[in-house]
């Protein structure tokens, strides 16, 4: 991918967190027709989430207590870390606002606001309750992950459908990589 797609597609990743901060707060969800059925991951990782703002602020703190008496630092360092939390925030309401969504036809899944991956119902071949860690295959050395995409929580999926016919998953950067099993959290 060139460099200037790739700026575009953060550009845009950065937009869509900035919006479910907005739709976070307005208490909605993106994406979710009537009818349909919303699958939660958001409660997964608040604990982390919230904990990584927490730190961050405090870290915000700090930084403007040692930097009070160099003013452009101190400016510079606060517009810095107070991005920073918003960016935390922003990852998790956009998990919150953007969960995987069960319609007639579709099964989406997301991962916040970094990828989506939209699966025809028809393709699907099986699901099943699997409990795992993240890329376990891959951990342990034997190439079994290929072909599998994951939209792991916390370090965990917990659903595992395996597809009749594979589908292409796009990356946040646009890499594709064509699947036959995914396995994602809810």
């Amino acid at each position: 991918m060139s460099r200037g797609g790739a700026l575009r597609r953060l550009a845009a990743h950065e937009g869509r967190w900035l919006v479910s901060l907005v739709w976070w707060v307005a208490r909605r969800r993106i994406g979710v027709a009537p009818g349909e059925r919303a699958l939660g991951y958001a409660a997964a990782q608040a604990a982390f989430v919230y904990g990584l703002a927490f730190v961050c602020g405090v870290e915000t703190v700090g930084l403007s207590a040692l930097f009070a008496g160099e003013p452009a630092v101190h400016g510079v360092l606060l517009v810095l870390d107070v991005y920073t939390v918003l960016m935390v925030l922003g990852l998790q309401a956009a998990a919150v606002t953007r969960p995987h969504v069960l319609g007639a036809g579709v099964l989406w899944l997301r991962d916040g606001a970094r990828r989506e991956l939209r699966i025809p119902v028809g393709r699907i071949a099986s699901v099943r309750y699997d409990l795992r860690s993240s890329r376990q295959e891959a951990r342990a050395g034997d190439g079994a992950a290929a072909g599998v995409a994951e939209f792991a929580v916390g370090g965990q999926t917990s659903v595992t459908v395996e597809l009749a016919e594979p589908v292409v998953v796009v990356g946040l950067l646009g890499r594709q990589a064509t699947v036959g099993t995914v396995r994602f959290h809810t």
